[in-house]
């Protein structure tokens, strides 16, 4: 038997556990009180839910489960290698929220402002930074089309940051429209859209040159990859900018406005800026997209968007819906690098007794507790070593029951 967790998966001893534990509950503090309502989803899906989703790259990291027993048998006999899955685990917390709200409107406010903290599944190759197991932490808006939504998603999540000690970062704000008129613009066809998109989302890390490089190895017309490559080069993407270039449309004036109320709210605390080559990997989203960018640490820490299609998906209607998601495992890792523990309201201290003594022992951390977090243990053979790690484990102290019913505080 093996006794390491599975590649892309973590064990977490109880004080990574409670430091885990202290981030997620200050960020569902913050999502609480910004008016935002808990739900839980299951972590297994439908496999023809996943496969329709319109997840990008994403579709392919999907986790499949098998059928079972004569199903499974009759899918490998009768050759359908293509059948023998009908369920997988969920890859993000927003597919199976369109799920959710389309078995669940009926029940449900509209607009629904609904907070998600959970595990999803990838199918990743493992290395630093990228896992097979890891949390989300999203509020979403679903029922109303008003740029209102993406404001107030911008302004919770960063607030939420903010709390846990997140500081020093850029919001980026895009709008797949813009983009997708500016190529057109360029010469592009409708068709070619999403495959230069992709490769335009790369433009952070492989340059214009790039860009331009994988443009013409997808054999895209000569000339207008070379236009598009000049316009990059250029290097001016303000939105005054690429309105003089396409005019002005929905999507432009849209963003400006969220920019301006977004600015507004952060009162200095961030930076605020539109970034034409934010795109999100998800094929899903269908207008406005976001990210959060630490200017510290170099990397995104939180992003999301519009996906106005995917519940329609479910209820052959349209349903708008906007989504904003931290990246807990991204946040977890660096606050870890930086020291940070959980700020317990209480002390914890340990309750030492003999085993004929846990009732009245029981009785005594019972009082304790009104005061202090208190463990339970039963005394040691080797009393300085268990008080040694009892300090590491950063306890504040101890009772030795029915010795010194004092609480004997470490250091002192």
């Amino acid at each position: 038997m093996k006794i390491k967790s599975v590649k892309g998966t973590n064990d977490y001893l109880p004080e990574q556990a409670r430091v885990r534990d202290y981030l997620q509950n200050k960020i569902l503090q913050v999502y609480t009180e910004n008016g935002f309502e808990h739900i839980i989803t299951p972590i297994i899906e439908d496999a023809e839910n996943l496969d329709k989703s319109e997840g990008g790259d994403n579709l392919n990291l999907v986790f499949k489960i098998m059928k079972r027993g004569e199903k499974l048998e009759k899918a490998v006999a009768e050759g359908k290698l293509d059948e023998i899955s009908d369920m997988g685990l969920r890859y993000d917390l927003t597919l199976p929220l369109s799920r959710y709200y389309a078995n669940n409107r009926n029940e449900l406010i509209s607009p629904m402002k609904c907070i998600q903290i959970d595990r999803v599944y990838r199918a990743e190759r493992p290395q630093k930074g990228r896992l097979r197991e890891f949390i989300q932490c999203d509020i979403d808006i679903l029922g109303t089309s008003s740029i209102t939504a993406e404001i107030e998603l911008i302004a919770t999540t960063t607030k939420a940051l903010l709390a846990i000690g997140m500081d020093e970062f850029t919001v980026k704000i895009n709008d797949r429209r813009i983009l997708r008129a500016v190529l057109l613009h360029m010469g592009f066809e409708e068709k070619e859209l999403d495959s230069v998109c992709i490769t335009f989302d790369k433009m952070d890390k492989i340059g214009a040159d790039g860009v331009k490089a994988e443009l013409l190895e997808k054999e895209y017309d000569s000339a207008i990859v070379e236009s598009f490559y000049e316009f990059l080069k250029k290097g001016d993407f303000s939105l005054d900018t690429i309105e003089s270039l396409i005019g002005t449309n929905e999507a432009i004036d849209n963003v400006k406005k969220i920019i301006t109320a977004a600015v507004a709210m952060a009162d200095g605390k961030y930076d605020i800026r539109y970034d034409i080559s934010l795109v999100r990997g998800q094929g899903y989203y269908t207008g406005t997209v976001f990210e959060v960018e630490s200017n510290k640490f170099k990397g995104a820490i939180a992003g999301g968007g519009r996906y106005d299609n995917l519940i329609g998906k479910f209820l052959n209607e349209s349903v708008p819906a906007v989504g904003f998601s931290i990246g807990f495992e991204r946040i977890y890792a660096i606050l870890s690098e930086q020291g940070i523990k959980e700020e317990d309201t209480k002390k914890r201290i340990a309750v030492l007794y003999e085993e004929d003594e846990i009732a009245a022992a029981y009785a005594k951390a019972e009082e304790l507790r009104k005061e202090y977090i208190v463990a339970l243990y039963v005394k040691p053979k080797k009393m300085g070593k268990f008080l040694n790690r009892l300090e590491e484990k950063g306890f504040a102290g101890f009772v030795n029951f029915n010795q010194a019913d004092e609480i004997n505080f470490f250091g002192e």
